[in-house]
């Protein structure tokens, strides 16, 4: 009786090994395909990658990404629209890309948005406008919160600010179990097709479609890689109760907000989030892209645009022309 069950304990354990051999070399193609763009520095003893684009003296802009994102979603074609009147700093988040996680629990939406405060600020953006989208919203929305003094503007895109019912995604509840977690994250690679993503990525632009070429620049399988997930997975399973202690707060924001979210996101619901959330803040102005979903940083790229420069404008500062 002990027998067959050795051999099937090191027949797991052999399945295990192979499928990680297999995820580890997708993980290296991976980042070979998408190596870092920017610069990687130091913050606050820990690895951050930062690009930078558009001309010094320009108003500061920072564009934060969202939840299993990096800094290829933003400089897919959005930093280009903005480049020639904003300087332009695209942070990876702690955990995601080619920046470190700060803590190997899960990183609060406070620590994050301090994290890229402080890496902005290490390269010269000491109060810049801060747009976030979605996860990167609400990293853009603790910033606000807790460091207004730190901000001159805020643009939030699809962005998740208040409580919800939904339940916490399977992977993610997976993801960020202490056993559980460290087994199966590390088989994602291996595990996790192309096609596979593709439609989950079609899924998260409906009803509007992926923009051609994204797939290959963005690289999804970057995403994918063990410490990404398990950061990401450690960031959702703590986000509703970050935002249930954030919202309450919202109403003392006295900065220029400028929200944009898609009539169509089911992803982050409008009446949820962005209504609401313009309810609580006495400066703050919605935008309702008709007929859009979630991501809209490509798909509603030019109400995005809009939105910055109005929220420069608010805050009395002047694009360089």
């Amino acid at each position: 009786m002990l027998k067959p069950l050795v051999f099937s304990l090191f027949g797991l354990a052999f399945l295990w090994l192979a499928l990680w051999l297999f995820a580890q070399r997708a993980e290296s193609r991976a980042e070979a395909a998408a190596p870092a763009r920017g610069q990687i520095i130091t913050v606050n003893g820990s690895p951050m990658h930062v690009v930078v684009t558009g001309p010094k003296g320009a108003p500061d802009l920072v564009l934060i990404h969202g939840s299993n994102g990096h800094t290829r979603d933003m400089s897919f074609a959005l930093a280009a629209k903005l480049a020639s009147d904003f300087r332009i700093f695209i942070i990876d988040r702690p955990g995601l890309g080619y920046s470190a996680a700060i803590t190997p629990k899960g990183d609060s939406l406070r620590a994050q948005a301090k994290q890229i405060a402080d890496t902005a600020a290490a390269m010269g953006a000491e109060k810049p406008i801060v747009m976030g989208h979605s996860y990167g919203g609400s990293v853009a929305l603790a910033w606000a919160t807790y460091m207004p003094e730190r901000i001159a503007a805020l643009v939030p895109v699809a962005a998740a600010s208040h409580p919800w019912d939904t339940p916490l995604d399977p992977l993610y509840r997976i993801g960020s179990n202490p056993v559980l977690g460290p087994l199966v994250l590390p088989l994602l690679p291996a595990l996790v097709s192309e096609s596979y993503i593709e439609r989950a990525l079609g899924d998260i632009f409906a009803p509007d479609t992926v923009p051609n070429g994204y797939f290959d620049y963005f690289v999804p399988k970057l995403s994918l890689r063990y410490r990404s997930m398990r950061a990401t997975s450690f960031q959702r399973a703590n986000l509703l109760a970050e935002i249930k202690a954030m919202a309450p707060l919202y109403p003392a924001l006295a900065l220029p907000v400028e929200s944009v979210h898609g009539t169509k996101d089911i992803t982050v619901g409008l009446s949820i989030h962005a209504e609401k959330l313009v309810a609580d803040v006495p400066h703050a102005v919605l935008t309702r892209a008709e007929g859009h979903g979630h991501m809209l940083q490509h798909s509603a790229q030019d109400m995005v645009v809009a939105a910055i420069h109005r929220a420069a404008a608010r805050a009395g500062l002047h694009p360089k022309r």
